[in-house]
């Protein structure tokens, strides 16, 4: 393959964080069904990078304490090459996706994940996973838990912290 004309997969990496109880419980306690509560990262250049509390971090796919994930979203392919994408993460990193940035409902992973697809893509990951947090929020019990629920900083174990350094840890 030649290096200057390379495409390279980008996937979407979906994990219900809830692990089956959002499908039980939401009907009963926001009066809406929801399929889960969705963490999710980017595969690309054989790695998963995501966000959360921590920060922007990396491991091998599949490879966070989330375990498998729950299903996995061809997103298409990317000209974008590892160096570059390094760089584009590195300044994410020192930038809008600090670890103290980290907002359950405005400022998540699946933020993180809509706008490096849109970088290496041009597309957006679905809307039902960005609309998620206004989903709950539009409902009374999701209101009454809000102050609860934005204490909570998801960031998956197994997974470095992005350093900037491709292939370093």
């Amino acid at each position: 393959m030649d290096p200057n004309n390379a495409s390279y997969p980008v996937k979407l990496y979906v994990y219900d964080v809830s692990k089956g109880m959002a499908r039980q419980l939401s009907p009963l306690m926001l009066g809406i069904p929801l399929d889960g509560i969705w963490h999710t990262a980017i595969v690309v250049h054989e790695e998963e990078f995501f966000y959360g509390g921590m920060g922007i971090a990396n491991c091998q796919p599949g490879q966070t304490s989330l375990g498998e994930p729950n299903s996995i979203i061809d997103l298409g392919t990317t000209e974008v090459t590892v160096e570059i994408f390094m760089d584009y993460l590195t300044s994410l990193g020192e930038s809008t996706y600090r670890g103290n940035q980290y907002h359950l409902f405005e400022w998540n992973c699946n933020t993180f994940s809509n706008e490096v697809a849109q970088f290496l893509t041009g597309s957006k990951i679905p809307a039902h996973i960005t609309d998620l947090p206004a989903e709950v929020l539009s409902t009374p019990f999701g209101q009454a838990l809000r102050p609860l629920l934005e204490s909570i900083s998801i960031a998956p174990q197994g997974g470095d912290t992005f350093n900037g350094q491709y292939g370093q840890r």
